[in-house]
């Protein structure tokens, strides 16, 4: 190939910047032309699409973030529409496009494949529910901004006795409130992997109190419940003190941890490697600090994320 896209698409996820540098500039040291879409799927149905030059992509790898910008493209699961996409790269000559996104993203590009277009996509979502990769790019720098915001919420619970339940996101993955809970010192997690026990949930907290223990944090992620809900059965059920704190999109912005920008360098090369080697069709990630590549249709249709139950249950033995 000597002509490659990219694209970002999907929710932004700090470290986009990083894979979209390593693309560019891996191609180009490969004699190779990038372009970039701008706006993900749906800038690329409008042909907004520009060539990137060495220079497009200096000072980006430490911005959160996508310079390439992002949005939701309903639209896209049209084959018809599908089509038009495809279409617009051949205008420009573009023989293959490297996809940074999480699951939507990549169902477009599992799209574009059955189509005989040649993708390769990279894992970039903060929630970390993508299969075949151990992590995804931006999970590490959200993870660290929960921690903050939990070390900062644990000082002002301690001061005022109260119980504070944290809302973080992750959709349907319950990652981000796992991590983030047990090196935050939770009382309790809640995931949407695994069922809660209100009546456990509660009992929890009188033997904390029994012992002396007046203030306590429950991280919940959003695929379980709302954080202000949950808040409000919990209130009528102990009667404690308790504030509710709903972190939001702060956790998808921010400069990229060390390790997102080292993982998202890795990843985007290896994309531009495997459309050297002529293959299409597949997603780049990372299994036991190994580079690992697989069938992206394969990955979407059998594979499932699969959550370290053994940290959650080591979170409940170290909250007692």
């Amino acid at each position: 190939m000597k002509k490659i896209g990219v694209l970002t698409s999907g929710g932004d996820a700090p470290g986009m910047n990083p894979a979209i540098r390593a693309v560019v500039r891996k191609a180009i040291f490969n004699d190779m032309e990038v372009y970039g879409v701008y706006g993900g799927y749906a800038g690329l149905i409008k042909g907004d699409i520009k060539k990137l030059e060495l220079g497009s992509v200096g000072d980006i790898i430490h911005r959160g973030g996508t310079m390439l910008l992002s949005a939701r493209c309903p639209e896209f699961k049209s084959r018809e529409v599908q089509q038009i996409g495809i279409e617009q790269l051949n205008a420009h000559g573009i023989e293959g496009l490297v996809v940074i996104g999480g699951d939507g993203s990549y169902m477009g590009a599992k799209a574009l494949t059955e189509q005989g277009y040649p993708c390769v996509g990279v894992p970039g979502t903060i929630d970390n529910d993508i299969p075949g990769t151990d992590f995804t790019i931006g999970f590490d720098t959200a993870l660290n901004t929960v921690i903050d915001a939990i070390d900062k919420i644990r000082d002002t619970a301690t001061s005022h006795d109260r119980t504070f339940v944290i809302e973080v996101m992750g959709r349907n993955a319950g990652d981000i409130a796992l991590w983030a809970g047990l090196a935050g010192g939770a009382e309790t997690i809640l995931i949407p992997e695994e069922n809660y026990d209100m009546n456990n949930i509660v009992e929890r907290l009188r033997k904390g109190q029994e012992r002396g223990k007046k203030h306590s944090i429950i991280v919940v992620a959003e695929g379980v419940c709302s954080g202000v809900d949950f808040a409000k059965q919990l209130k009528e059920l102990t009667n404690n003190d308790i504030r509710v704190s709903v972190l939001g999109h702060m956790q998808r912005g921010g400069s990229p941890s060390a390790q997102d920008r080292v993982l998202a360098s890795r990843l985007g090369a290896r994309a531009v490697e495997l459309l050297m080697e002529g293959k299409g069709g597949r997603a780049v990630g990372i299994e036991n600090n190994k580079l690992v590549d697989y069938d992206i249709i394969e990955a979407l249709e059998q594979r499932k994320h699969k959550i370290d139950l053994d940290l959650f249950n080591l979170s409940k033995v170290l909250s007692i």
